[in-house]
Order: C-alpha cells, then sequence, then structure tokens
C-alpha cells in the first residue's frame, strides 16, 4: 500500500496511491490525515487497504496523481530522529579530519534529534539565506515511520512498530556543523528542513527487498542532472532500522508519526573508499563525502558544494525500473 498526503492546511490531505503512482483515490473519510491514520493504525490499516485494493483493480479508479501536489507525508511529525547507520561515511568525515575513529561507533549507533515541526515538500525548492557560504549539501536516506513504541523495546521487536517506510533530503550545511558540535549541543542551525518522498509504503509492499530492517536496493541521486551516486541501502549498514528505533526508545517510549532516518547511504569499494560512478563505483549519496575523499587522496577538496540554482533528485526504484516512492528534486533558492 502506498500512501500520500497533498497540499492542505498544515497537515495534508490523505490519499491512497497505485503501485504505478498514475491514480489516487481521497482517503479523508477513513483518515484526514496520514498522523490520524498512525494514531489509528489497527482499526484505519485495513480501510486503506481496502481503497488501495480498489485502486488497483480497475485503471478508471480514482483521479490522477500528481506528485508536484504532495506535500512530505508528514508535512510536520512528532519527532524526527535521523541517525548514521553506514559507519563508513562516519569514518569518513574523521578520516578527512585526522580525527580517530572510537570502536563504540561500531556498536552505538549514532543519532541525533532534527526539526520535525516545518518539513518541505518533495518538489518544493530549498530555500536558504544570502550566503553561498554556509556548505549547501544534500543526504540521500532511507527512513521509516513508527506506531507507538515501547520504551526499553528490543532491537528484535522494534520492527513490529515500523508502519511506513519513504526516502529523504536531509539537507545540510557543512559550513555551520563543525563550530555547532564544538560547542558540545550538537546539530541545529546546520540541519534546515528536509523533504521526504511523495510517497511512503507499507513494508509489505517491498516484498524481500524489505529484510532484517534494512530496504535492499539502489538509492540513485542526481546534481544538476548528472548522475551523482546509487549506492545499496541494504549494503554497508552497520544498524539496522530495528536496532536504530530501539536506541531512539532506549529511554522514551516514541509516538506514533516518529520517523526514524538511516543516515547517508554509503557503499565502500574493495574495502576502501567508493568511487564516482564514472569511475566504475556507486558514487555518494551527498557531496561531503566526495570531499573527504578528494581531502584524503589529494590533500584538499575540489568538489563544490550547491550553490543557488542547483538542482538535485533523489528517487529508488524497483527491479522492474518502477519508481517505488516518487521522486525529491528540488532546486536551490536564494531567499528574498
Amino acid at each position: 500500500m502506498k500512501l500520500a498526503s497533498l497540499k492542505h492546511g498544515r497537515d495534508g490531505k490523505l490519499v491512497v496511491v497505485n503501485a504505478a503512482l498514475t491514480r489516487m483515490l481521497d482517503a479523508t473519510d477513513v483518515a484526514p490525515t496520514l498522523q490520524n491514520a498512525l494514531d489509528n493504525w489497527d482499526d484505519v490499516q485495513p480501510k486503506l487497504q481496502a481503497l488501495a485494493d480498489q485502486l488497483e483493480s480497475s485503471d478508471s479508479e480514482g483521479e490522477a496523481f500528481d506528485q508536484t501536489q504532495c506535500a512530505s507525508p508528514l508535512p510536520r511529525a512528532y519527532q524526527w530522529a535521523d541517525g548514521s547507520a553506514y559507519v563508513n561515511h562516519v569514518e569518513l568525515v574523521r578520516k578527512a579530519r585526522n580525527a580517530e575513529m572510537p570502536e563504540s561507533f561500531w556498536t552505538d549507533p549514532l543519532m541525533y534529534q532534527g526539526g520535525s515541526d516545518s518539513f518541505i515538500g518533495p518538489r518544493d525548492n530549498i530555500v536558504m539565506p544570502q550566503d553561498e557560504g554556509f556548505g549547501i549539501d544534500f543526504e540521500a536516506e532511507v527512513a521509516v515511520v513508527t506506531g507507538d513504541v515501547p520504551m526499553g523495546v528490543s532491537a528484535e521487536d522494534a520492527l513490529d512498530y515500523v508502519r511506513l517506510i519513504m526516502i529523504v533530503n536531509d539537507v545540510s550545511l557543512r559550513g555551520l556543523i563543525p563550530g555547532e558540535l564544538a560547542k558540545g549541543f550538537g546539530f541545529f542551525q546546520s540541519k534546515p528542513s528536509s523533504a521526504f518522498s511523495p510517497v511512503c509504503v507499507t513494508p509489505d509492499t517491498l516484498g524481500d527487498r524489505w529484510q532484517g530492517g534494512k530496504l535492499s536496493l539502489p538509492l540513485v541521486s542526481h546534481l544538476n542532472g548528472e548522475i551523482f551516486g546509487k549506492p545499496e541501502a541494504g549494503v554497508d549498514m552497520t544498524f539496522d532500522f530495528g536496532q536504530l528505533i530501539a536506541h531512539a526508545a532506549r529511554t522514551r517510549p516514541l509516538a506514533a508519526g516518529t520517523i526514524i532516518g538511516s543516515g547517508t547511504v554509503s557503499n565502500k569499494l574493495d574495502g576502501g573508499p567508493g568511487k564516482h560512478v564514472a569511475n566504475g563505483g556507486v558514487g555518494y549519496s551527498c557531496i561531503a563525502e566526495v570531499r573527504m575523499i578528494e581531502t584524503i587522496q589529494d590533500g584538499k577538496p575540489t568538489t563544490p558544494f550547491m550553490k543557488f540554482g542547483d538542482s538535485v533528485s533523489i528517487e529508488m526504484f524497483d527491479q522492474e525500473g518502477q519508481s517505488l516512492f516518487g521522486q525529491i528534486a528540488q532546486t536551490v533558492e536564494q531567499a528574498k
């Protein structure tokens, strides 16, 4: 089952979308918003599934689905916690600045609590203040949406609380990160509003591609129309989503509608750093990673961060080449 939120008020208007992402049915008689559906999932899910089955039964059911009219599936959420499950990415960051990698990073997930009150739509521009020196970057990630998760849940049981899966552009301002982290209190200004895919899907929709808390498909990014990365999301993922959810719920329960991110999808190549797609690798899911590799190999980075007018797209396809979540496609715009 695939769900989306059309732009409508603060919390969107819930629709059910067909597998091909071409048709939709209004779901507001079942649940007015996705958050409402998550709050009442056991009662609502069968009714939403019935709409999804109805939509798939005939090409004439519903109306045309337009991804440009979508908000993020949850236009605002009670919680957005982003992990760093691909420790290869973290290792490169630290190596580029000659910092040692603590052994605990391989056994205890990194996670930060991001702003969740103002997600932007998957086709909305990334509006930035009048300073390109902030180091504007994209981060292509996978994310899950949970039901109500009890405090102290095990990593194995945590997967039972995954309700929906989607992809995300976790926008980062690299020029602000070092100063903020140096204060010892974490990210804030360096993590502006994120954007999620037009559509989120239930785990059963993904078949055997969703196993053990990992989504095993390439996550494809383009920067200014050129392929930038297609790393496998199920490869080199040190912590699966069960472990990430359990980490977030170690000392608190999680409310229905909590979003947990994977962190930047990152693959190694032959045990070492990745390579550009053009050079036979799978590329990268953010600009910072290629800059790290340039710094390690050449002593300095040469790939620039995003500037006003630059565009990024992020998408994931199934084995038949069908887009699973729709496309995040954004342009960096200067604030007026």
